[in-house]
């Protein structure tokens, strides 16, 4: 099935990787959490836009690392490759395994939440016996297994058949994402509070909650997750044409138009529907950004809007396994994971065996929000992994002259180094603040046994990861004397 003598080809172009970014952004991130981080983080109340643009900034400086290493690097495996000539291979298996460990399991909590989307579909149309049958615990599992298997089917096909799939579902996402602007700036609160009282019979409390920074610093560290996929153009070094130039436009033009078109669907929606609706119902049932606006838009219309919810879910999932697996691809290249996860197909040209251990890993992360009974446990995971990620591609940056003066050179974004080095600086030190205050909020929520606490479970994770390398390792320095040498180039 697959090869060690052929390679991954470079056909993804500037629309591809771009595609590649924006889809790995937008979907759960924009229709989901917003609006049940009312129930995550109680008393946001009606500051999630603000939380929302503060979460932007280090997001920005972690992309300007990923930018200036990506132009120097421009490889499969991106984090990896990053770290480990910048600073040291252990570091890089570290940083990238916190990494694709996060990114794996968040794919399996994407396909596990788009189930409900469908149900609300068969809501909306009253099949209510469709509805009940896709409720049912053991059918929502068994779907959202299906679809992820069938999205890393198409990763295995190849570059071609993969942007023919991501970038019409891209352009589909962002035209279906615009109709649920244009209706939530059509209408005022006082118009969905008029509906919601005749069509159901319900009235809304408006209460007023304070300011709180700990609330507001907590929210904008899980939103900051909203941000989280520019990283997976990078991940795509080894198959970009003209990376040196490719690489670092499309991280940029993938984090700009993500970040305008989030700021104006979350305000479109928080403009119509009044954040303490948001917040009671968040508390009992997961909430969509289609499923409350359909309370206003006609029927046809709040179907479409649903059914576009689930195609920008489903869209995350062939760019993100696109990334995690040439993470493990880059890994097994270098030696720290077995030979034979960086064999290539033949004909497709893409790491069969590591998109397939990858895609077992993200089953793993149905499985785990399912019975967690809560599919923020991998966003937490994924929030925890990637703001250790963004702070070692922040070091990388200030340490790569130093450490490895050669691939240095290769730098075209920012070349002044001291410039560099101030600005990954901040972004290291806000990065920093993020985790510290993520780690606070998630250690001390209450949850039904401590396997729930998702910082326990990435300290566990991160423990094997380390004792996998210094296995591997040592077994590397055996046969291999220079082995610092080796890992100072790339591959």
């Amino acid at each position: 099935m697959s090869s060690p003598s052929s390679s991954l080809n470079r056909r993804l172009g500037l629309v591809g990787l771009t595609a590649t970014g924006i889809c790995s952004m937008i979907g759960a991130s924009i229709y989901v959490v917003p609006f049940m981080i009312q129930r995550n983080v109680p008393g946001i109340g009606p500051y999630v836009i603000p939380a929302f643009l503060f979460a932007s900034i280090p997001a920005l400086f972690a992309a300007l690392a990923y930018a200036i290493l990506a132009s120097a690097m421009p490889r499969a495996g991106g984090a990896y490759l990053y770290a480990s000539r910048a600073l040291h291979p252990f570091w890089g298996f570290i940083a990238s395994f916190s990494q694709w460990f996060g990114l794996s399991i968040v794919i399996g909590v994407i396909a596990y939440v788009v189930v409900p989307f469908f149900s609300e579909v068969a809501l909306a149309m009253d099949w209510k016996p469709l509805a009940f049958w896709l409720g049912q615990g053991l059918v929502r599992v068994l779907l959202a297994l299906v679809m992820l298997w069938v999205f890393i089917g198409i990763n295995v096909l190849g570059l071609t058949f993969y942007e023919r799939t991501l970038i019409p579902l891209m352009i589909l996402m962002f035209a279906l994402g615009l109709v649920v602007i244009g209706g939530g700036l059509s209408y005022t609160q006082d118009d969905f509070l008029a509906m919601l009282a005749a069509k159901e019979g319900r009235t809304v409390d408006l209460i007023e909650v304070p300011f709180s920074w700990m609330t507001f610093l907590s929210a904008a560290a899980i939103l900051f997750s909203s941000f989280i996929g520019f990283d997976s153009i990078a991940q795509a070094g080894g198959e970009a044409k003209n990376p040196t130039r490719n690489l670092p436009r499309a991280i940029g033009l993938a984090i700009v138009a993500v970040g305008l078109f989030y700021v104006s669907f979350t305000y479109a929606v928080y403009h119509a529907v009044p954040w303490q609706f948001v917040a009671g119902e968040a508390l009992s049932k997961d909430l969509t950004a289609a499923g409350l606006l359909s309370i206003l838009l006609p029927s046809g219309i709040g179907i479409a809007i649903l059914l576009g919810a689930a195609i920008a879910l489903l869209n995350d999932l062939p760019a993100m396994i696109l990334s995690v697996s040439r993470l493990v691809f880059a890994w097994a290249e270098d030696g720290i994971f077995p030979k034979s996860l960086a064999g290539i197909h033949p004909k497709f040209h893409t790491p069969v065996s590591a998109i397939l251990l990858s895609g077992g890993v993200s089953s793993l992360g149905i499985l785990g929000s399912h019975f967690a009974g809560d599919f923020f446990l991998g966003i937490d995971i994924m929030v925890t992994s990637m703001l250790v990620n963004f702070i070692f591609m922040c070091l990388s940056v200030a340490c790569l002259p130093k450490r490895n003066p050669a691939l240095a050179k290769g730098i075209t974004i920012f070349p002044n180094p001291l410039g560099r080095t101030i600005l990954v600086g901040i972004g290291a030190v806000l990065l920093s603040c993020f985790l510290l205050i993520h780690t606070y909020k998630e250690l001390t929520s209450s949850v039904d046994a401590w396997y729930f606490h998702s910082t326990w479970i990435w300290l566990i994770v991160m423990g094997m990861a380390a004792l996998l390398f210094f296995i591997r390792w040592q077994k590397l320095k055996k046969s291999n004397p220079d082995l610092l040498l080796k890992f100072s180039k790339l591959p």
